[in-house]
């Protein structure tokens, strides 16, 4: 199990170069392009629609080349789309994101679909949330790294560095194939059919239509923050692009601590409790970064950066867990790629949405608005499970 662990978070952790790896360095691509930097939105929206073409497929393409292959193959995938964004015009920028979303759309069912197998039920919560920060250490590592790359290499020098090391993960998985891919049956096909097979859960099952929207509104707060968040400090706030890094590599750094912690408490109560905790939180948090301005101090900042990141990034490993336990036998990477479709149909639109919100107002209150509405509606869509107890591990 603790290699299996080691290698799922090695590869969220490399998975997210798909989206924050451009909206990281924003300042810096938007000053030699001429573009706005709160276009960032786009990017993000661009990689979820990228996301939709490969995400259907999924469980046919873990059936047929086993969950393994198909982690690397994404890694690879990523890496070439990263290598496109360093070409520059706005076209690679654009097709760099619809292919970094194709490579990223397997990357958490597949995950989902080795942890399920293998973990206690007692622990399930607990283990998929530390599976899932591999997110939030991911975008800390880009946080952090990519603008100090920046400074020696320019950001293209930065985004090919984010895609050397998905590339060497890759290499890294090769020898769990053997164990982990030996269900592999190369005759299965790989077709749409069954793809809008895995998609019929989302009709026929009441508590994961329910737990599969509230992803979505949470994840309006998750992406749209991790998108905004560093050019939010820079172009609003006048923060320092390097310390603006950091603040976003702190928020993570809190969604992986969240991420566990809330673990323990769902496995302990219920999860459907806590994620309508989570909602409210985010909501609340949403609404103070929509006053901030530049008067704040800067450890309110942080502070606020870092209770975003506790509760908007920390979430997902209750819900993927409680995702894969009510999926029908063996369809728990069916169920997760399900859940990866509706919720990217949402991000396709959220993070857009915040950048026209801030094209508009020519300010970023009104994106986090957005936030907390979102939050607020996740908590509501998940009452009537909460009431019946589907979700009670």
């Amino acid at each position: 199990m603790g290699t299996v662990l080691l290698a799922l978070l090695a590869t969220h952790l490399a998975g997210m170069g798909a989206f924050l790896a451009v909206p990281v360095l924003a300042p810096l691509i938007g000053a030699a392009s001429g573009l706005p930097p709160s276009l960032a939105g786009l990017h993000t929206s661009l990689v979820y629609g990228g996301t939709l073409v490969s995400g259907p497929l999924t469980g046919a393409l873990i059936a047929r080349y086993g969950a393994v292959r198909v982690l690397q193959a994404c890694l690879g995938v990523i890496a070439a789309g990263l290598a496109l964004a360093a070409l520059g015009p706005v076209w690679a920028l654009a097709l760099s994101a619809v292919v970094c979303g194709i490579g990223h759309g397997p990357l958490t069912p597949s995950g989902s679909q080795i942890l399920h197998a293998r973990a206690p039920a007692r622990r399930r919560s607990l283990i998929f949330g530390i599976k899932q920060t591999g997110v939030p250490a991911g975008a800390a590592l880009i946080g952090v790294a990519a603008p100090i790359a920046a400074v020696g290499l320019g950001w293209r020098g930065a985004v090919l560095a984010v895609a050397g090391f998905g590339l060497a993960v890759a290499v890294a998985l090769g020898p769990l194939r053997r164990g982990l891919d030996a269900d592999a049956d190369p005759t299965r096909p790989v077709s749409w059919r069954g793809a809008l097979a895995s998609l019929g859960l989302f009709r026929r099952d009441a508590a994961l239509r329910a737990i599969t929207l509230a992803a979505a509104a949470f994840g309006v707060g998750q992406f749209c923050f991790s998108s905004f968040f560093v050019v939010f400090q820079v172009e609003a706030l006048g923060a320092d692009l390097v310390a603006a890094g950091a603040n976003l590599a702190l928020a993570q750094v809190a969604g992986m601590v969240g991420r566990i912690g809330w673990g323990v408490v769902a496995d302990r109560l219920a999860p459907a409790p806590v994620l309508r905790l989570l909602g409210v939180a985010i909501a609340l948090v949403s609404a103070a970064l929509a006053l901030a301005g530049p008067g704040w101090p800067g450890a309110a900042v942080t502070a606020a950066g870092i209770a975003m990141g506790a509760t908007a990034i920390g979430w997902n490993g209750v819900l993927l867990a409680e995702a894969a336990r009510l999926a029908p036998p063996g369809q728990a990477g069916a169920a997760t790629a399900m859940l990866g479709v509706v919720f990217a149909l949402a991000m396709l639109a959220a993070p857009s949405l915040f950048s026209l919100l801030v094209q508009a107002t020519g300010g970023y209150a009104a994106g986090f608005g957005l936030c907390a509405a979102a939050g607020l509606a996740g908590a509501a869509l998940l009452a009537p499970v909460a009431r019946a107890g589907l979700t009670r591990s």
